[in-house]
């Protein structure tokens, strides 16, 4: 066996156990969230919350009277992109829909629901309010139930902002005024106005609670949980995780406390949406992951300093709150023009971010150009194969160069026999006279390796790709191929077997039918190995890939059926142009005529 057979071999086993290994741990595309629909707000509040301030009580109350909560009215939410609630029951933001991504490909498919009230299977909230100090008690702030009243504007959109109050009776009038944009980011503006006598103490927050742990699957490269920006370092903590942080007895709970000088974000990541406390940059704030476990809540906090008002002042403090899609320009827009700090990371760009990054941004702009997610991604390859030809041209040279000199090789393992030393000797010493490098084959098929997974992760991770049809029956580049060979592609009237059926693995589409074949096509460019383990090898390998990636995104099979396609016409091209006229149609038909050589 020669050392580029060896070298060959090698790289495509190698090949093969990783994407093996990776579709073993990482398997196809999850279920996405159950919509929201629209329920009461029960009596249960959030968990403690106990305020950074010295002399302030332990914690804040989390019940109130069950009809207090039955009987709060809604103030609506519609903008372009947003549609929701916020409850006057503590003014929490509780119930919001993305107006542009559904369920399912189906026109009339619920809306995927982000935010949902106590009450509904998964409660997810933001809630804002003041954490007393110095004299004040619990009952002289507004809490998670109190009844705020609504000032003007009763329905929040992008050109309409919506002002609560409430007034203590105790000579402090609080005020709170949200306003949105156009995308997923509001603006919670905070005000306490004293017109008492004497000076009083508090802190402003934002949190947001989650009840329960998200009903998704786990996927090892996937991060659901929480995501903070802690100055300039990005941390990431699991649902997991977090159930098994330290518990601190001031909090009353499993939690992590920082404290954030001048730029910082926290929030709960989800595959493709996020919810997320954002303050302006440079304003300081203690963020808090905390879990809660007798109440099964996950709740990050955001806390802003003390702020003493004396009387006849007023106090106020402005912060952020994004919760909607992860679309990268959006956040990237957000990231820009707000200053927030590595906000764009909040997209999982893995262990491979200084290719994944990259790979999106050049995705993301060819469907800007083309409008088709699925061309962009046949011309992100030419794009990728047009940076490695100048590798891929030397490989495929010194291929060529190897089968001009194989009879010269074949020589040396006549006059050599059994001593294995000295073929290698005068082979090496033939490979450096011809200058001739056998491990150069062996490259362009590592460097698709990092490449393979990069993209799979784009293509994963970004919401870019949900729902992004091609062409025909590819609807969805973020999900197999549904056609299937069980039903003729269509032809016969039944349904092809689920996804989660374990049929699934056979129930081949049109794709990874592609995908065999041109692997197959392509390994045709060279005569069949004479060696057993060699020829069996390529035999089965075109054959157990397209059942392996069957069950890939679609997106990841046409972007390795246009690699594959690309790579047969520059080495068929490239080879010819250095005299070597590859003999596909024999090599195609090899096994045939042996096959009819032994009848005889």
């Amino acid at each position: 066996m020669d050392d580029q057979n060896k070298n060959l071999i090698l790289a495509s086993v190698l090949s093969f156990v990783v994407i093996l290994v990776w579709f073993i741990f990482f398997p196809p595309e999850e279920q996405a969230p159950a919509p929201i629909e629209n329920a009461a707000v029960s009596t249960d509040g959030v968990a403690a919350l106990p305020p950074a301030l010295a002399a302030a009580p332990s914690a804040v109350t989390t019940q109130a009277p069950a009809p207090v909560a039955a009987a709060a009215p809604r103030l609506m939410i519609d903008t372009t992109r947003l549609k929701g609630s916020i409850s006057l029951a503590g003014g929490r933001i509780d119930q919001l829909v993305l107006k542009d991504y559904r369920e399912t490909l189906e026109p009339d498919s619920a809306n995927i629901g982000l935010l949902s009230p106590v009450g509904t299977e998964h409660p997810y909230y933001a809630l804002y309010g003041w954490a007393p100090g110095g004299t004040l008690d619990i009952a002289d702030v507004p809490g998670p139930l109190t009844e705020w009243v609504v000032e003007g504007n009763d329905k929040l959109t992008e050109a309409t902002p919506v002002t609560l109050s409430w007034d203590n009776g105790k000579g402090l009038i609080f005020r709170r005024t949200i306003s949105v944009d156009d995308g997923y980011m509001f603006t919670m503006a905070q005000s306490v106005e004293n017109t008492g006598e004497t000076p009083v103490r508090m802190a402003p927050y934002g949190l947001i609670a989650r009840h329960g742990e998200p009903d998704s699957k786990k996927f090892f490269i996937l991060h659901e949980g929480v995501v903070r920006q802690n100055d300039n370092t990005l941390e990431e903590i699991s649902y997991k995780d977090m159930a098994d942080l330290d518990y601190v007895e001031r909090e009353g709970a499993r939690a992590e406390v920082a404290d954030i000088t001048e730029n910082g974000w926290i929030g709960f990541t989800d595959k493709y949406w996020m919810t997320t406390l954002v303050t302006k940059p440079g304003q300081p704030f203690t963020s808090v992951a905390k879990y809660v476990a007798s109440a099964e809540i996950y709740q990050v906090e955001a806390r802003m300093p003390v702020m003493d008002v004396a009387p006849g002042a007023t106090a106020s403090v402005e912060t952020l709150l994004f919760a909607g899609a992860k679309e990268w320009e959006e956040i990237n827009g957000y990231e820009e023009d707000l200053g927030i700090v590595n906000f764009v990371d909040s997209i999982d760009w893995g262990m491979f971010f200084f290719l994944t990054k990259p790979i999106f941004k050049v995705l993301h702009f060819l469907n800007g150009v083309i409008g088709n997610m699925g061309w962009a991604i046949i011309a992100l390859t030419i794009f990728i194969k047009a940076i490695l030809f100048p590798l891929a041209y030397k490989s495929y040279v010194s291929m060529a160069k190897m089968k001009e000199l194989q009879p010269e090789m074949e020589k040396i393992k006549e006059r050599t026999g059994d001593d294995r030393m000295k073929m290698q000797q005068e082979m090496m010493a033939l490979y450096k006279k011809e200058k001739v490098n056998p491990a150069s084959g062996c490259l362009p098929i590592l460097l698709q390796i990092p490449i393979f997974f990069s993209l799979y992760k784009v293509i994963f991770v970004t919401i870019e790709l949900y729902q992004a049809p091609w062409l025909g029956w590819i609807r969805d580049l973020s999900t197999p191929d549904p056609s299937s060979i069980l039903n003729l592609f269509g032809l016969l009237p039944f349904t092809p077997p689920a996804p989660e059926s374990m049929l699934a693995f056979i129930s081949l589409g049109i794709l990874p039918i592609l995908l065999g074949l041109s692997m197959w096509l392509q390994q045709k460019l060279n005569p069949t190995p004479t060696d057993p383990v060699q020829k069996m090898i390529f035999a089965w390998m075109p054959w157990v890939f397209m059942f392996m990636l069957g069950n890939f995104a679609s997106g990841l099979v046409l972007y390795w059926i246009t690699n594959n396609t690309i790579t047969f016409i520059q080495q068929y091209t490239i080879m010819r142009s250095h005299g070597h006229k590859p003999d596909l149609l024999g090599n195609m038909t090899a096994g045939l005529r042996k096959r009819k050589a032994e009848k005889k």
